[in-house]
Protein backbone atom coordinates (compact mmCIF):
# COMPACT_ATOMS: atom_id res chain seq x y z
CA UNK A 1 0.00 0.00 0.00
CA UNK A 2 2.81 2.24 0.31
CA UNK A 3 4.21 1.91 -2.87
CA UNK A 4 0.86 3.03 -4.38
CA UNK A 5 0.72 6.20 -2.14
CA UNK A 6 4.35 6.35 -3.65
CA UNK A 7 3.88 6.25 -6.99
CA UNK A 8 0.35 8.48 -7.02
CA UNK A 9 2.34 10.73 -5.35
CA UNK A 10 5.01 10.72 -7.67
CA UNK A 11 2.41 10.69 -11.14
CA UNK A 12 1.15 14.34 -8.71
CA UNK A 13 4.11 15.95 -8.82
CA UNK A 14 4.96 14.78 -12.08
CA UNK A 15 1.61 16.55 -12.98
CA UNK A 16 2.08 19.23 -11.39
CA UNK A 17 5.61 19.89 -13.27
CA UNK A 18 4.16 19.09 -16.77
CA UNK A 19 0.99 21.73 -16.20
CA UNK A 20 3.11 24.59 -15.04
CA UNK A 21 5.54 24.39 -18.05
CA UNK A 22 2.92 23.82 -20.12
CA UNK A 23 0.52 27.01 -18.34
CA UNK A 24 4.15 29.40 -18.71
CA UNK A 25 4.52 28.16 -22.81
CA UNK A 26 1.04 28.59 -23.91
CA UNK A 27 0.57 31.49 -22.07
CA UNK A 28 -0.78 35.28 -23.81
CA UNK A 29 3.27 36.50 -24.12
CA UNK A 30 4.95 35.67 -26.96
CA UNK A 31 7.46 32.31 -26.79
CA UNK A 32 10.37 34.74 -27.07
CA UNK A 33 8.96 36.83 -24.14
CA UNK A 34 8.21 33.70 -21.84
CA UNK A 35 11.68 32.25 -22.67
CA UNK A 36 13.30 35.78 -21.89
CA UNK A 37 11.22 36.13 -18.84
CA UNK A 38 12.62 32.93 -17.84
CA UNK A 39 16.43 33.46 -18.92
CA UNK A 40 16.15 37.07 -16.47
CA UNK A 41 15.04 35.03 -13.80
CA UNK A 42 17.38 32.50 -13.50
CA UNK A 43 20.08 35.07 -14.38
CA UNK A 44 18.82 37.06 -11.15
CA UNK A 45 19.15 33.52 -9.36
CA UNK A 46 22.63 33.10 -10.54
CA UNK A 47 23.21 36.29 -9.18
CA UNK A 48 21.87 35.94 -6.19
CA UNK A 49 23.57 32.87 -5.59
CA UNK A 50 27.02 34.21 -6.78
CA UNK A 51 26.88 37.21 -4.33
CA UNK A 52 25.89 35.14 -1.23
CA UNK A 53 28.94 32.46 -2.23
CA UNK A 54 30.91 35.59 -2.35
CA UNK A 55 30.26 36.99 0.83
CA UNK A 56 30.12 33.39 2.88
CA UNK A 57 33.82 33.45 1.45
CA UNK A 58 34.72 36.67 2.45
CA UNK A 59 33.31 35.60 6.04
CA UNK A 60 35.08 32.03 5.80
CA UNK A 61 38.73 33.87 4.41
CA UNK A 62 37.68 36.58 7.49
CA UNK A 63 37.66 33.93 10.21
CA UNK A 64 40.09 32.33 8.88
CA UNK A 65 42.48 35.04 9.10
CA UNK A 66 41.31 36.02 12.65
CA UNK A 67 42.17 32.05 13.74
CA UNK A 68 45.29 32.38 12.36
CA UNK A 69 46.31 35.49 13.72
CA UNK A 70 44.86 33.89 17.02
CA UNK A 71 47.21 30.64 16.67
CA UNK A 72 50.48 32.95 15.98
CA UNK A 73 49.30 34.80 19.20
CA UNK A 74 48.93 31.88 21.15
CA UNK A 75 52.13 30.09 19.69
CA UNK A 76 54.16 33.21 20.69
CA UNK A 77 53.07 33.25 24.60
CA UNK A 78 53.50 29.57 24.58
CA UNK A 79 57.31 30.28 23.33
CA UNK A 80 57.58 33.00 25.95
CA UNK A 81 56.13 30.89 29.06
CA UNK A 82 58.35 28.09 28.04
CA UNK A 83 61.28 30.87 28.28
CA UNK A 84 60.51 31.96 31.36
CA UNK A 85 60.19 28.71 32.62
CA UNK A 86 63.71 27.35 31.26
CA UNK A 87 65.38 30.45 32.88
CA UNK A 88 63.44 29.19 36.61
CA UNK A 89 65.02 25.87 36.22
CA UNK A 90 68.31 26.97 35.69
CA UNK A 91 68.18 29.48 38.32
CA UNK A 92 66.96 26.49 40.15
CA UNK A 93 69.83 24.52 39.42
CA UNK A 94 72.71 26.86 39.34
CA UNK A 95 71.16 27.36 43.26
CA UNK A 96 71.41 23.44 43.52
CA UNK A 97 74.58 23.46 41.97
CA UNK A 98 76.14 26.09 44.37
CA UNK A 99 74.81 24.31 46.92
CA UNK A 100 76.65 20.87 46.16
CA UNK A 101 79.40 23.08 45.61
CA UNK A 102 79.56 24.06 49.56
CA UNK A 103 78.98 20.79 50.68
CA UNK A 104 81.79 19.11 48.42
CA UNK A 105 84.25 21.60 49.92
CA UNK A 106 83.34 20.37 53.38
CA UNK A 107 84.78 16.70 52.09
CA UNK A 108 87.95 18.15 51.18
CA UNK A 109 90.46 19.29 53.88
Amino acid sequence: MSNNTGKTLLALLAGAAIGAVAGILMAPDKGSKTREKIKDSLDEAKKNLKNKLDTASDDLKAKVSNTQFDLEETYDDLVSNMSHKTEDVISFLETKLADLKKQNSKFQK
